[in-house]
């Protein structure tokens, strides 16, 4: 085994294993510390795929931004520490069965596909498919016909979760016409 493939079992690991501490986990806010931890992995996957660029994305928006911002919602809500159900309900059975039946529906397509054959490393790019791959990038991101539309529709929406987590935390006051 070369140094490449154990650190990509190693990474693969830490982001499914915090995965499941996730989906697993009852307590919201150690669920997002371990959402945070399974972006870093996908980070690190990132790395090893030799896409710095993307990694850093990955780092910026998703750990330095989506996650603080649900950290922040969590510890705004009132009830965080109060989860009293209990961690699996009556339906894992039927989950487990529909995680095996779509993976070995999604490995039989890739395997139907792809074949059998063992990748033996890494294909070539050539120079000129990546001459100003990250300039075209960035335009699509701030061009009107590209990803900025979404970009401001995912931001709204962030804004709008953050105005309801604060209002949800709100402590209720009692006004002069209830008394």
């Amino acid at each position: 085994m070369t140094l490449e493939q154990v650190s990509f079992i190693l990474v693969s690991l830490l982001t499914v294993g915090t995965g499941i501490v996730v989906v697993t986990n009852r307590n919201l806010f150690h669920a997002a510390l371990a959402m945070m931890a399974s972006f870093l992995g996908v980070a690190g996957l990132y790395i090893l795929l030799d896409a710095g660029f993307l990694a850093a994305a990955q780092l910026l928006v998703y750990i330095g931004a989506i996650s603080i911002l649900i950290i922040f919602a969590i510890m705004l809500t009132r009830r965080m520490m109060q989860a009293r159900e209990a961690p699996f309900n009556s339906q894992a059975g039927l989950g487990l069965l529909t995680a095996v039946g779509t993976f070995a529906l999604l490995a039989s397509v890739i395997v139907r596909w792809w074949g059998f054959e063992t990748v033996t490393g890494r294909p070539e790019v050539p120079d000129s498919v990546l001459q100003g791959a990250v300039a075209a990038l960035g335009e699509a991101f701030v061009s009107p016909s590209g990803y900025v539309i979404p970009f401001i529709a995912a931001s709204v929406l962030l804004l709008a979760a953050l105005i309801g987590a604060i209002y949800v935390a709100w402590p209720a006051e009692y006004s002069e016409d209830e008394a």
